[in-house]
């Protein structure tokens, strides 16, 4: 369990993908597959809980994405480039093996020489844990500030997975299932200025945290796979879904021991949003009110690590999570790793 007094999340800001691409869209494109399995029409929605997720521009790279959601948190902060201390590029998605994404995002901000810059992968958690590598520096006063971007983006694996799907002639309703994640992968990015919090100012803070691990299951979810000259993801939903929601459990367990963040006392809750089963069987194991789970699912499907962070941003622009309440997020990423982070107002 971590606790943190002097953290302040200063500006948090996103950017969302201009192209637009409905679970019945993909269905059209799998219309044949669909006919020869006799599956009914409207199940992506039905199973996932997503009616649509959106899409960069073919080609755009995690490290240009991330840099609109930091160009934006600069702007609205009023920042000098040259001011930030430290950036953590923490997408699943990344421009290439090396040099590390940061480095790209770090030159396309105009961020000074002095920045101490690193990339942190931890699949759907690592912004997450950006947030505890950074909050830990400002926390020692190693740095007085930091800025965490990810961008993530779905294209490459959304079109390789229709592609396999649509020509593999052999495929059984069975066969299927591992490439049903895939479906429901989303782009989108986020950025997060942090800084040491100034006494009686009126922003939110991070104060509390606690995760836990379950890598007994690292087979379940396996990204990056290579089926010819395509990207492909193979995931065991159900198997997930189940595994991950102990890890949630235990990770609750630990997160609400600390006085004042009982589930009564939170305000709001923002997850890793994977698909609407999954977050109800959360909220009913960990024994939540569903009532307090502010959600994007259903317009931006599962972004990765940018699905809890830019729903709490959301959530914060629409008023929803305000000055004077307690908010978590929750991130539970393949592995398995879990971490909640409590955010006071």
């Amino acid at each position: 369990m971590i606790h943190y007094s002097r953290v302040c999340l200063h500006t948090i800001g996103y950017e969302l993908p201009p192209r637009v691409i409905s679970s019945d869209q993909i269905e059209e494109r799998l219309s044949s597959l669909y006919e020869r399995l006799r599956l009914p029409s409207g199940r992506l929605e039905l199973m996932s809980g997503i009616k649509e997720r959106r899409l960069w521009p073919q080609g755009t790279r995690p490290s240009e994405a991330a840099t609109l959601a930091g160009r934006r948190v600069l702007e609205n902060a009023g920042l000098d480039p040259g001011d930030i201390e430290c950036l953590i590029f923490t997408s699943v998605s990344r421009d290439m093996m090396e040099p590390a994404t940061a480095s790209f995002v770090h030159d396309k901000l105009g961020l000074s020489p002095t920045a101490l810059i690193f990339d942190i992968s931890n699949a759907c958690l690592g912004f997450l844990d950006g947030m505890v590598m950074l909050a830990n520096m400002i926390e020692l006063g190693q740095v007085a500030n930091g800025l965490i971007v990810s961008g993530e983006t779905a294209e490459d694996l959304l079109e390789s997975t229709l592609v396999a799907l649509q020509g593999d002639m052999t495929i059984t309703r069975k066969g299927i299932k591992p490439a049903f994640a895939s479906l429901t992968i989303g782009s989108g990015s986020v950025a997060l200025y942090m800084r040491r919090a100034r006494e009686g100012e009126d922003r939110p803070r991070l104060v509390h945290g606690a995760w836990r691990s379950n890598t007994r299951h690292s087979d379940l979810c396996h990204g990056g796979q290579r089926g010819g000259n395509t990207i492909l993801m193979a995931t065991d939903s159900e198997a997930l879904l189940h595994r991950g929601v102990e890890t949630a459990l235990a990770t609750w367990e630990k997160f609400s021991a600390k006085d004042g963040w009982q589930a009564r006392e939170i305000d709001r809750f923002f997850c890793h949003q994977v698909g609407s089963a999954h977050a109800k069987l959360l909220f009913e194991k960990l024994g939540l009110p569903p009532g307090k789970n502010f959600e994007t699912l259903q317009t931006l499907g599962n972004v990765g690590s940018v699905s809890a962070p830019i729903t709490m941003a959301m959530a914060m622009e629409q008023g929803v999570f305000h000055s004077g309440q307690r908010g978590a997020l929750l991130g539970i990423g393949s592995g398995i790793n879990c971490m909640m982070l409590g955010v006071e107002w």
